[in-house]
C-alpha cells in the first residue's frame, strides 16, 4: 500500500507498507506510529488521511505527518456510543441518531486517545446528548468553542407512517362496454346499470294491459 509522509518542513517522502501489517495497526486503533524508511531511524508519525476503495473498503493510500513527541498537535478522534440497547427510549421504539462521530482534539502525540466513548444507556425519548457530558483525558483539549453546542446523539419518537387514502371512482360504461368520455351521457336505460340495477323491460306494462283487454272481450 503506497503512502506519503510529510516532514516538519513540509517535505513529502513516499513509502510503501505491507497490507497485512497496516491492517493490524488500523484494527488495533493506533494513532501514533513509528515509521522506518530504507533502514533509517524510525520517526514518530500520525495518520492524517486515508483513501479507501469505493467497493471493498480497503485502504488504497495513506498520508502521514511526522511529529515531535514534545509538541502538541491537533488530531481527529472518533466518538463511539455504547448502551444503545439499554436506553429506555430505544426500548419504547424511539429512534437513536448518532450525530457527531469525531471531534478534533489537541494534545501531545503520545496522549491522543484512540477513541472517545459516550454512554447513551439512560436516554429517553426527546433526550439530546451533548459533548459537555464527556470529560477529556488528562492533557487533551477539545477544539470547540462551546461543548454544549456539539450534539453527539438524539433520541426521537417512533416514526409513524400514515396510510395513503384510496378514493374509489365509479366508471360509466356505454352500450359497447367501453368507458365513456368525460361529459358524455350514458345511453337511455344504462344509468341504473351503473349502480348494479338491471334496466326494466320496455313495454312490460302494455303486455299486461293487452291481456286484460282480451280477457274482457271474451
Amino acid at each position: 500500500m503506497p503512502g506519503v509522509v510529510y516532514g516538519q518542513g513540509g517535505e513529502a517522502r513516499p513509502f510503501q507498507v505491507s497490507d497485512r501489517e497496516l491492517r493490524v495497526i488500523l484494527i488495533e486503533g493506533h494513532t501514533l506510529l513509528d515509521l522506518e524508511m530504507d533502514g533509517s531511524k524510525a520517526v514518530p508519525v500520525v495518520i492524517k488521511e486515508q483513501q479507501h476503495h469505493p467497493v471493498r473498503g480497503d485502504v488504497m493510500h495513506m498520508d502521514c505527518l511526522e511529529v515531535r513527541l514534545d509538541e502538541e498537535i491537533q488530531s481527529e478522534v472518533p466518538i463511539e456510543i455504547e448502551g444503545t440497547e439499554e436506553a429506555p427510549g430505544v426500548k419504547e421504539g424511539g429512534v437513536l441518531e448518532h450525530v457527531t462521530r469525531e471531534i478534533t482534539v489537541e494534545a501531545l502525540p503520545t496522549e491522543i486517545p484512540e477513541k472517545l466513548t459516550a454512554d447513551v444507556s439512560e436516554m429517553v425519548i426527546g433526550d439530546t446528548l451533548q459533548l459537555s457530558v464527556l470529560t477529556p483525558p488528562a492533557g487533551v483539549k477539545f477544539m470547540v468553542d462551546d461543548p454544549e453546542e456539539v450534539t453527539i446523539a438524539t433520541l426521537s419518537p417512533p416514526r409513524i407512517e400514515e396510510e395513503p387514502e384510496v378514493e374509489e371512482e365509479t366508471e360509466l360504461v356505454g352500450e359497447d362496454g367501453e368507458p365513456l368520455e368525460e361529459g358524455e351521457e350514458p345511453p337511455e336505460g344504462e344509468e341504473g346499470a351503473e349502480e348494479g340495477e338491471e334496466p326494466s323491460d320496455e313495454g312490460g306494462g302494455d303486455d299486461g294491459g293487452d291481456k286484460g283487454e282480451k280477457g274482457g272481450d271474451e
